[in-house]
């Protein structure tokens, strides 16, 4: 079978691999789409924190089922397309009891920790494939990404008269401004790009934009009235604006880190606890998390059409990365057919 792996920094090869074999207790599932996420690009470029080498990337994906393991007990059926929760839990640890199998101590990332779904077919667990009646195999694919959107919104309670800051406006940002807008319609996106702010105003109907520049507290005083963001979330995974975004906060405030970094970031203590702050971070998502963005999806809630920038045969994997990885492409969201 065809196989796309990331053998080191900067390096993906297109590769011919031996057929798996079906697991008793698993699923073969034969790839349909593919996403290309922020954590590829990083991996990628060198700098994602959780990743070794060479790695098959992949983690944002929609697949048929083509056979079922003999000891399989599931309503899954041959012919089933599916959406792939990529986080594979061991159900026994404390974070598992508490329901919190987002950051399970031994969790492995499909496309991640363990090899992922840049190949023709692959076995994988039943409990972690859901049918998704009414999306097509584009947005089965696209569901992932904005689930990461919706866990971090349930991080942190958020009124219908706070105001929230989204910080970097990539396909993450674009997830928690669309869960954040079943809370609250007082948003502020934040981006350095602005052809992504446009996104935002087009496409959600986000009033308040703003380019990071000199005057953006300023700027974020006179929206919130003097009384600054109550929820601030940050998607870039960048140290600078990853500092920065927390003197966005009003007293009382919550800080949700969503971008990853792999350095250390620096806060100033009395500023925070002059103001009593909150900082959460949010990793993952759970499977309630993808039966809620699949019923919103479902009830075309979603611009998928506009968010879906860039659709691509697999064979552009090795050759695209660095181009989708530029700004100036004005580059969303990358979903790659596969086998088609």
């Amino acid at each position: 079978m065809k196989s796309i792996i990331c053998q080191k920094t900067g390096c993906l090869e297109l590769k011919e691999l031996p057929d798996p074999s079906l697991e008793r207790d698993k699923v073969m599932i034969k790839i349909k789409h593919v996403g290309i996420c922020g954590t590829d690009l990083h991996a990628f470029a060198g700098n994602q924190a959780f990743f070794t080498y060479p790695r098959i990337l992949g983690h944002e994906l929609s697949g048929e089922i083509v056979e079922i393991g003999k000891d399989v007990d599931s309503n899954l059926r041959a012919g089933d397309e599916v959406v792939v929760i990529p986080y594979r839990y061991c159900g026994k640890c404390y974070a598992c009891r508490k329901g919190k199998t987002n950051c399970c101590s031994t969790l492995s990332v499909f496309g991640v920790h363990e090899d992922g779904g840049m190949r023709d077919y692959f076995s994988y667990d039943p409990h972690l494939l859901l049918p998704a009646p009414g999306l097509d195999s584009q947005e089965k694919a696209i569901v992932e990404p904005l689930c990461i959107g919706t866990h971090a919104v349930d991080r942190s309670p958020i009124a219908d008269d706070d105001w929230v800051i989204v910080s970097g406006i990539g396909p993450i940002g674009v997830g928690i401004l669309w869960a954040a807008q079943e809370k609250t319609n007082r948003i502020i996106a934040i981006d350095v790009n602005q052809q992504r702010l446009e996104f935002c105003k087009q496409h959600f109907a986000i009033e308040h934009t703003l380019v990071p520049d000199n005057d953006v507290m300023e700027k974020v005083r006179e929206i919130t009235g003097g009384d600054m963001a109550q929820v601030v979330f940050d998607a870039t995974g960048v140290k600078g604006p990853m500092e920065k975004a927390i003197d966005y906060l009003s007293p009382g405030g919550r800080y949700i880190l969503v971008g990853l970094n792999r350095g250390d970031l620096s806060f100033n203590h009395p500023s925070m606890h002059s103001r009593e702050l909150s900082i959460l971070c949010s990793r993952n998502a759970t499977v309630n998390d993808f039966h809620h963005v699949i019923k919103r999806m479902q009830n075309h809630e979603f611009p998928s059409n506009a968010y879906i920038t860039h659709d691509e045969g697999y064979q552009a994997i090795p050759d695209k990365f660095a181009y989708w990885r530029d700004p100036k492409n004005q580059v969303m969201k990358v979903v790659t057919a596969w086998n088609e």
